[in-house]
């Protein structure tokens, strides 16, 4: 287990208690999940946010700060015989608790008389949206709410100060997201190299995946989405046999040693070439990409690059004769959604949808910009001003998806703007998404990792 040094911690913690003045804080760990009995689990992984204001990854802890009394406690199951026995030596609960800055722990069954204690008193205890059943039950043992509306009573202030520090990354936090992506590069490079005509789209995925686990302490970030019916945006399965012609999406990453996430997309021929139809749809979409990339600094709206790349990338289709009309009013009404249905990015963390746990509107939201719930926009999870100090994805796409493309026809949807007859000699075309991690920087932008093949001319290069 790798941890940033105690300062780091302690500086974290310290922050917190001074956003929030008053009031007990409450931080449940993750426990172990069993796949379908208690011993045979998957991997663990540590709640994100427990992560970064404690840094221990061992399962069943909590965590308590005494903002009033200033006082910290990690609440933990020691290290038993049997535990040696059957996983060897490790590191005891103190010890991990010192090299955090924290000199107090105590046994999980103190957590509850504590909390008890401080509810006689009236004392405010606050607790962030919990997503894990088993630790919905533990707050509904330890506070007694009803389990089904324990995320009802979660402390905004709580989620705000969180979100507050964990969006703005610091050096040593950017220095693990590039070593995620380092290894990124590796699985992206690879992947164009080795898929061909014949070859399952598994055995492509294996290989990533094998990659990144050879590396010290990598591990995915997600589940792999690599496939040729690109049109299925987050499509989970990887059955197919690539054939000539077909294009790949890979949309791909993996942990740093410390968790933070990589989340790379890019889109390739199989078999070296695209076609000419390929080659317009791609360059299309990778000039709207680069401009988006373009248009990041801090202080602009996230929002306001997503309609500008809405814009773009209806200005190109209609040059191909797929849309008609006034561009404006056509993204306005949201007709350019039957080709980009998704949102321009998210947060990239110690989540691949960083902090998304706590409530999608506190981390890409505020006050005054407030979700718009037209088609396609809808799912814009990041909408806010941007600050120096985000990183965060930009990744639109282009994709004919033969479902939504029959549904809106039939329903006459946007005739004024789209070319239905058109679009339809595009029906089998599948979807495309190019995607990068960017650093908002005083000033501008910086994309972080090493450069990864996406102009024509280096995708095919690397593809052939």
């Amino acid at each position: 287990m790798k941890m940033f040094p105690a300062s780091t911690y302690i500086e974290r913690r310290r922050r917190l208690k001074e956003d929030l003045k008053s009031g007990i804080l409450l931080f449940l760990g993750n426990e172990q999940s069993p796949i379908n009995y208690p011993d045979n689990g998957y991997a663990f992984r540590q709640d994100s946010s427990f992560l970064y204001y404690w840094g221990i990854e061992l399962a069943g802890l909590a965590a308590i700060i005494d903002v009033d009394q200033d006082r910290e406690t990690v609440f933990g199951r020691d290290v038993t015989i049997e535990d040696i026995i059957w996983s060897g030596s490790r590191t005891t609960l103190k010890e991990h608790c010192l090299a955090a800055g924290v000199e107090n722990n105590l046994s999980l069954d103190q957590l509850e008389v504590n909390l008890q204690a401080a509810l006689q008193k009236g004392r405010s205890i606050h607790f962030l949206p919990q997503y894990r059943p088993e630790n919905l039950i533990k707050i509904q043992q330890l506070l007694g709410l009803n389990v089904a509306v324990v995320n009802q009573h979660v402390s905004p202030a709580f989620i705000k100060a969180v979100v507050g520090q964990r969006s703005i990354k610091t050096a040593e936090e950017i220095q693990q997201i590039e070593a995620a992506l380092d290894v990124t590069f590796d699985m992206q490079t690879l992947a164009m190299k080795i898929s061909r005509p014949g070859l399952h789209e598994k055995e492509t995925v294996g290989a990533m995946a094998g990659l990144a686990y050879s590396r010290v302490s990598s591990v995915l970030a997600y589940p792999i989405i690599f496939t040729t019916r690109g049109h299925i945006l987050h499509n989970p399965h990887h059955e197919n046999v690539m054939q000539a012609n077909d294009m790949v999406i890979n949309d791909s990453g993996c942990e740093s040693a410390m968790h933070y996430a990589s989340d790379i997309t890019r889109t390739f021929p199989v078999g070296g070439k695209f076609s000419e139809k390929q080659k317009e749809i791609y360059s299309i979409l990778l000039k709207a990409q680069i401009n988006a990339i373009e248009g990041v600094r801090p202080g602009i709206a996230y929002k306001e690059i997503h309609i500008a790349t809405a814009r773009n990338l209806a200005m190109d289709i209609k040059a191909l004769g797929l849309m008609k009309g006034d561009v404006d009013e056509a993204v306005a009404a949201g007709a350019h959604a039957l080709f980009f249905p998704h949102g321009l990015g998210h947060m990239l963390g110690l989540d691949v949808h960083d902090m998304e746990d706590l409530g999608e509107n506190f981390v890409g939201y505020t006050d005054t910009i407030q979700r718009n719930p037209q088609f396609g926009i809808c799912h814009l999870r990041l909408a806010k001003k941007l600050e120096s100090g985000f990183v965060i994805t930009v990744e639109p796409g282009l994709y004919f998806i033969p479902e939504l493309i029959d549904q809106w026809k039939a329903a006459k949807r946007f005739e004024e703007f789209i070319d239905y007859d058109k679009v339809e000699t595009y029906r089998d075309f599948g979807g495309i998404r190019i995607e990068d991690d960017v650093l908002v920087v005083d000033g501008g932008q910086r994309v972080l990792g090493r450069p990864i093949p996406k102009s024509i001319d280096a995708v095919e290069e690397l593809s052939s």
